[in-house]
C-alpha cells in the first residue's frame, strides 16, 4: 500500500453488486421482500415475549433483546442496498461509511455476547436449577445484557474512530455490498499492523470469548442431560437449548468462514455470500426458528392471536 498516493476520503464507491449489472430489479425485490420478512418476523418475537406473563423469563429476556438487534442490524445495511439497487447511485458518503461500520461490528459484537449469555442461562437451568432463580433475577439480566450493549459499542468506537482518522489509497472503492471492516483496511494507505493488532484483540474479546463460553456451557449441559436416566428427559431438556443452538451454529458458522477464512483460499465473491449470509439469514431465519422449534412461543402465539380473532368475533 506504501507505493499508492494517500488521499482525505470524501466518498466511497460500493462494489457490492458489479458483478450482477443486469438484476438489479429482481435483487431489489428479493431483498426488499427478505427485509421486509426479517422486520416483521423479529417484531413479533419482541411483542409477543413482551406481552405473553409466561414469556418472562430470563431466556426470553435475551431473545427479546436478540430480536431487536437483529432489527437494527439488518437496518443498518438493507436500507442502503436497497437504495444502491434502486436509484444506481453506488456512492456513500464517509461519514455514512464510518457509521454504518460502527454499527455493524457493535451490533456484531453485542449479539455475540447476547447468545454467550443466552447458553449461560441454559447451563445455570439446565446443570444448577435450584439456584436459577437466585443467579438469573430480573436484576442481573439486565445488569448482564446492559454490559453486553455498552462494552461493544465503547470499543467499536475506539476502533472506527482510529480507522477513519487514518489515511485512505485512491479511488476509494469498496468491493463489497456495505462498509465492513477488512475492505475498508484494504484502502488504508501505510502500515495498518498496529490497527489490526488492535482489530484481533476486539475479536478475540466479542467473538472467540463468547464462542468459548457457549462451548463450555453446552459441554457441560451434554453432561448433564447424559446422566439423566430417562430417556424422555433427556429428549425434552435437549428441545430447550435446540432452537439457540441452531442460530449459534448460523451466525457463528457464517461468521467463521468469512472472517478466519484465509484470504488466499477463498475469492471476493465467496467472502460476499458469506457476508450476505450472515447479514441477512441469521436474523431471516432467528424468528423462523424460535417459532417453529420452540413450544413455549407457539403456545404464545396461539394465545395472543386467539385472543385478538376472539375479540373481533365479540359483537
Amino acid at each position: 500500500m506504501k507505493g499508492r498516493n494517500q488521499s482525505t476520503a470524501i466518498e466511497f464507491t460500493l462494489l457490492g453488486f458489479s458483478g450482477l449489472p443486469n438484476l438489479p430489479v429482481l435483487l431489489f425485490v428479493l431483498i426488499l421482500v427478505t427485509y421486509m420478512i426479517i422486520l416483521l418476523g423479529n417484531a413479533l418475537i419482541v411483542l409477543i415475549t413482551f406481552a405473553d406473563p409466561a414469556l418472562h423469563t430470563p431466556m426470553y429476556f435475551f431473545l427479546r433483546n436478540l430480536s431487536f438487534l437483529e432489527i437494527c442490524y439488518t437496518s443498518v445495511t438493507i436500507p442502503e442496498m436497497l437504495v444502491n439497487l434502486l436509484t444506481g447511485e453506488k456512492t456513500i458518503s464517509f461519514s455514512s461509511c464510518a457509521a454504518q461500520m460502527y454499527f455493524l461490528i457493535s451490533l456484531g459484537g453485542t449479539e455475540c455476547c447476547l447468545l454467550a449469555l443466552m447458553a449461560y442461562d441454559r447451563y445455570v437451568a439446565i446443570c444448577r436449577p435450584l439456584v436459577y432463580t437466585v443467579i438469573m433475577n430480573k436484576g442481573v439480566c439486565m445488569h448482564l445484557v446492559g454490559v453486553a450493549w455498552l462494552s461493544s459499542s465503547l470499543v467499536t468506537l475506539m476502533h472506527v474512530t482510529w480507522v477513519f482518522n487514518l489515511p485512505f489509497c485512491p479511488p476509494n472503492e469498496i468491493d463489497h455490498f456495505f462498509c465492513d471492516a477488512p475492505p475498508i483496511l484494504e484502502l488504508v494507505c501505510g502500515n495498518t499492523y498496529m490497527i489490526e493488532i488492535e482489530a484481533l484483540t476486539s475479536t478475540v474479546l466479542f467473538v472467540v470469548i463468547p464462542f468459548a463460553l457457549i462451548l463450555w456451557s453446552y459441554i457441560c449441559i451434554l453432561a448433564t442431560i447424559l446422566k439423566m436416566p430417562s430417556a424422555e428427559g433427556r429428549r425434552k431438556t435437549f428441545s430447550t437449548c435446540s432452537s439457540h443452538l441452531t442460530v449459534v451454529v448460523l451466525l457463528f458458522g457464517t461468521a467463521g468462514l468469512t472472517y478466519f477464512q484465509p484470504k488466499s483460499s477463498s475469492s471476493p465473491s465467496t467472502r460476499k455470500f458469506l457476508s450476505l449470509c450472515y447479514t441477512i439469514l441469521t436474523p431471516l431465519l432467528n424468528p423462523v426458528v424460535y417459532s417453529l422449534r420452540n413450544n413455549e412461543v407457539k403456545g404464545a402465539l396461539r394465545r395472543t392471536f386467539g385472543g385478538i380473532l376472539s375479540s373481533w368475533g365479540q359483537p
